[in-house]
């Protein structure tokens, strides 16, 4: 046999001994849903920021017309959109730490 092979197995057998002995430790990863915002909820986290709808649809990589749908109420945001609103709602510093829309004075 190759030491390369013999290095493998005894890998395997260790690690399944720890496996049989719990030596490993174990979790269990969950991840949360999507939330979803409504209108006023996304109005409300724009004007946190204080950011215009369109320096915010740029921060957020949608148009303008997008986030005015958001905030009529006429269309909801999904998938990253929602994720990047959770997190500006759990961290309000967000914006800031993350600057990818830059305003000179």
């Amino acid at each position: 046999m190759s030491r390369a092979y013999e290095s493998i197995m005894n890998g395997l057998t260790e690690a399944a001994e720890d496996v049989r002995e719990k030596k490993l430790p174990r979790r269990i990863v969950t991840v949360l849903p999507v939330k979803e915002y409504q209108a006023e909820e996304v109005k409300a986290i724009r004007k946190k920021t204080g950011l215009s709808q369109k320096l915010f649809a740029g921060y957020m990589g949608v148009s303008d017309k997008t986030v005015e749908a958001w905030e009529s109420g006429k269309n909801h945001p999904s998938g990253a959109a929602s994720r990047i609103l959770n997190m500006m709602e759990m961290d309000e510093e967000l914006v800031s730490n993350f600057p990818f829309v830059q305003t000179t004075v």
